[in-house]
């Protein structure tokens, strides 16, 4: 874990949002795609999707999605031609647990 990266992750409303909304994402995206092709959200979010709720360029998004993946608080996992991200919970606890102890 590097707390810099975090922060810098942290610092965007955006991604705070990502983050928030894949935290429950049964309640912000629609599985009925997801359960057509043998999938359950549990698997995360696509792409499409999260970019649908922020209104960005997938190009953006694509982006922000990078940026958390780098600093861990996100695992991306490849079906097909679809990445599907959801939260790392390792790694979001080890950084509370770092605020909590080192701030």
């Amino acid at each position: 874990m590097e707390p810099s990266l975090i922060l810098k992750a942290l610092s965007n409303d955006t991604r705070r949002q990502i983050l928030f909304w894949l935290k429950h994402p049964e309640q912000y995206f629609d599985e009925t795609p997801y359960l057509e092709h043998g999938l359950t959200i549990k698997v995360g979010a696509c792409v499409s999707d999260i970019q649908n709720l922020t209104g960005l360029a997938q190009s953006v998004v694509s982006s922000y999605l990078c940026t958390m993946q780098k600093a861990g608080l996100l695992e991306a996992e490849r079906v097909g031609k679809w990445t599907f991200y959801r939260r790392n919970e390792k790694t979001i606890q080890a950084f509370a647990e770092y605020v909590r102890t080192e701030l």
